[in-house]
């Protein structure tokens, strides 16, 4: 029966990804009002991968994008910590500027080999960062788990004479860490959406930016955790999460509100188109139910199953 579940978790999870479309990054031609799109690569990558990776992500003209190296001395200047070994800089990304107001999209162009990071941890966090309106593509030649695509996107900004603020991006590689930690912690509890959680996260981050807005102070840490429950509440996460898990988010977010994200504007904006597309995958799963269908008819195969070698 082990087998069975892992079959019908299998089947959930593809179901719960829902794909929102990406457009795709044109490196035909030279975009005269944004310029080279940015493709930062691992640099452990031998040049033959360098190739390969640029071509998974749609490079069709090298001369046409601005190739920078994301090395370990990049993650330590980024973030103030870790070490100067390129070793496990695999993942890389293309990324390129969208007009104002559009938001942060991400598409993992081989998620058979970015293991655990999904698009919305991608956005959610590269906007805690300070990235706005951007398409940022990722993609790796062999199995990761796609942490450090994060800094290549921190090095593709820099590498455009935008530099985000550290503590910002600190923040951003722990939110990415922390929530990846809680999915891969629940990956095999039935009913357990990671979606829902991302979903969460954004919901928080806006709700102490208008705490922020109209108190003029920042929330407590009694505020913080209120919005904490009132979000896993409202996206059906609450039974999932530890009271460990729960104290790691509650620290988190007393981090984010004391970095000037929560005094832009433009992030709650930002996070509010992330939002938009959350809430579509939750209410489409609540309206269609969908995946109660689909489990009705694989209790129902899997009985024949038994019946079958009984």
């Amino acid at each position: 029966m082990n087998m069975y579940k892992k079959i019908i978790a299998g089947v959930l999870a593809l179901l719960t990804l829902t794909v929102i479309p990406v457009q795709a990054i044109d490196t035909t031609t030279i975009d005269e009002k944004w310029g080279k799109p940015t493709y930062a690569y691992g640099n452990s990558l031998n040049e033959s991968e360098i190739s390969e990776t640029a071509k998974l992500l749609g490079i069709e003209n090298m001369e046409n994008v601005n190739a920078v190296p994301v090395t370990g001395e990049d993650l330590v200047n980024y973030l103030g910590d870790g070490m100067a070994s390129n070793d496990s800089m695999i993942s890389s990304v293309l990324v390129t500027r969208r007009d104002k107001g559009q938001g942060v999209e991400v598409e993992i162009k081989t998620p058979q080999n970015i293991t655990q990071i999904s698009p919305n941890q991608y956005a959610n966090a590269a906007i805690t960062a300070g990235v706005t309106d951007a398409t940022i593509l990722v993609a790796a030649t062999r199995p990761v788990t796609g942490e450090s695509a994060l800094t290549g996107v921190f090095k593709a900004f820099d590498a455009n004479g935008e530099v985000l603020d550290q503590d910002r991006m600190v923040v951003a590689q722990e939110e990415i860490e922390t929530t990846n930690d809680i999915i891969q912690e629940n990956d095999e509890k039935q009913g357990f959406d990671p979606e829902q959680l991302n979903a969460a996260i954004a919901e928080i981050k806006q709700q102490l930016i208008e705490i922020r807005e109209k108190q003029g102070e920042l929330a407590t840490r009694e505020d913080i955790e209120r919005i904490i429950n009132d979000a896993f509440e409202k996206y059906q996460i609450k039974d999932y999460v530890t009271r460990e898990q729960f104290d790691r988010l509650l620290a988190l977010f007393e981090k984010y509100q004391n970095t000037s994200a929560i005094d832009s504007q433009e992030i709650k904006e930002q996070l509010g188109n992330l939002s938009k597309n959350f809430d579509a995958v939750v209410q489409d799963l609540k309206d269609s139910g969908v995946l109660d269908q689909i489990l009705a008819v694989l209790r129902e195969i899997l009985q024949a199953i038994q019946n079958l070698f009984k």
